[in-house]
């Protein structure tokens, strides 16, 4: 059992009139300008961001808009709105929207107060010293950003994707309206539950066995998420499961599902490369390569994988054939995969065969050119990213 910080300082405000609490909570927090920052139309078609603008002017709160973040948000996006952020003297960010979004906001108030190149950060060549507040009203329940201490940005320039987590990026607050994910189209809905059981799974599959409780609460979180998700993709309306969901969004990624053990991420790291490649919906690429890594390394840590096929994919345990059943977990994911309408290999989710000049460059970005390494459970070099991706093609 590993020793543990645990440190999740958001305030989540959570509910149906949760939004009307917006200028109140960003005073709160010190904000008197501030950059309301949103995707596409949905929020605009929506009336929501509307709805905060006219809210924070009622409250006396100056504000300046910047959309147009994508999935996969862009580099040159976070530069603009540092630069936006100067002109206008912003100390606040509110995202309005999902991961991307806030991710994409958490970059530009690293940048807001740093002298040289937000990408430095990324690419591990610099530490902030400070960054400015961010809060968001969450549109979109998948990454778990609102109360995480991660973002990733990608660079078009060479399609690279890359992650930074730090502390201090963690949002003041989370308005949290499940009513605001009615309108997830199905798959959209779908992958945003991959990622989030996904961001469980990934501290779940670990050699340490020992903190029970945390294995009990990731296994519950898991299950919950599989129900949940066949809920709200027969009713999009079923408040009910949409506030399972929205909340599963937030626990599988505020390190609750991973105090006392120790974190794998390979997959995330993998999928990456797809993501960057490909600009393909991050779930959708988390669901393609899973069951690749989960055969590639399994016997790291069978007992694991025989718990995971039991406890959450009903699995009957064979214990005169652990790997049997460990196996049959992993096609049952599959199974559960298909059945919301993700991919499980690349073929499936890009939607024709990806090329052997493909691979190698995936796993030439993802080892940074043989330089690194990913994963914890089983630590990867390129060679076994190589053979994951190959394993993954369909």
């Amino acid at each position: 059992m590993k020793d543990f910080v645990y440190y999740a300082p958001t305030e989540v405000v959570f509910g149906e009139h949760s939004e009307e609490r917006v200028a109140s909570l960003i005073k709160k927090y010190g904000g008197t300008k501030v950059l309301v920052h949103y995707g596409g139309k949905s929020a605009v078609r929506s009336g929501l961001l509307d709805k905060i603008c006219k809210l924070l002017s009622e409250g006396g709160i100056d504000h300046v808009t910047l959309g147009g973040v994508v999935p996969n948000p862009r580099l040159s996006k976070v530069y603009e709105g540092i630069e936006l952020c100067r002109k206008e003297g912003v100390d606040f960010i509110l995202a309005v929207g999902g991961g991307s979004v806030i991710d994409s906001a958490k970059a530009i108030a690293y940048g807001v107060c740093h002298e040289g190149d937000v990408w430095d950060f990324y690419l591990g060549k610099a530490e902030p010293r400070q960054m400015l507040p961010v809060a968001t009203v969450l549109t979109i329940p998948a990454a778990g950003s609102e109360m995480s201490e991660a973002s990733v940005i990608t660079n078009e320039d060479g399609d690279i994707k890359l992650g930074y987590s730090n502390d201090m990026s963690r949002p003041k607050f989370a308005i949290m309206n499940p009513r605001r994910t009615f309108t997830l189209p199905p798959y959209q809905t779908a992958a945003g539950v991959t990622d989030m059981m996904m961001h469980t799974m990934e501290r779940y599959f670990s050699k340490d066995d020992d903190m029970d409780l945390t294995t009990d609460l990731a296994e519950a979180v898991l299950r919950r998420m599989k129900t949940a998700v066949f809920a709200v993709l027969k009713d999009p309306e079923d408040y009910r499961n949409r506030a399972q969901v929205m909340w599963g969004g937030s626990v599988a990624h505020n390190g609750l599902t991973g105090c006392g053990i120790s974190d794998d991420w390979a997959t995330h790291m993998l999928e990456h490369e797809l993501s960057g490649m490909f600009d393909v919906t991050h779930g959708a690429g988390l669901a393609a390569i899973w069951p690749s890594w989960a055969r590639y390394v399994m016997h790291e840590n069978l007992s694991r994988f025989v718990r995971f096929a039991v406890n959450v994919m009903d699995v009957p345990n064979d214990f005169t054939d652990p790997e049997g059943t460990a196996l049959k977990g992993i096609e049952a994911m599959e199974r559960f995969y298909h059945d919301i309408g993700m991919p499980i290999n690349i073929k499936e989710l890009i939607g024709r065969d990806v090329t052997d000049d493909e691979i190698k460059e995936m796993t030439r970005k993802c080892s940074r050119d043989n330089t690194a390494t990913c994963g914890c459970l089983k630590v990867l070099h390129a060679e076994d990213m190589e053979k994951i991706y190959k394993m993954a093609r369909g």
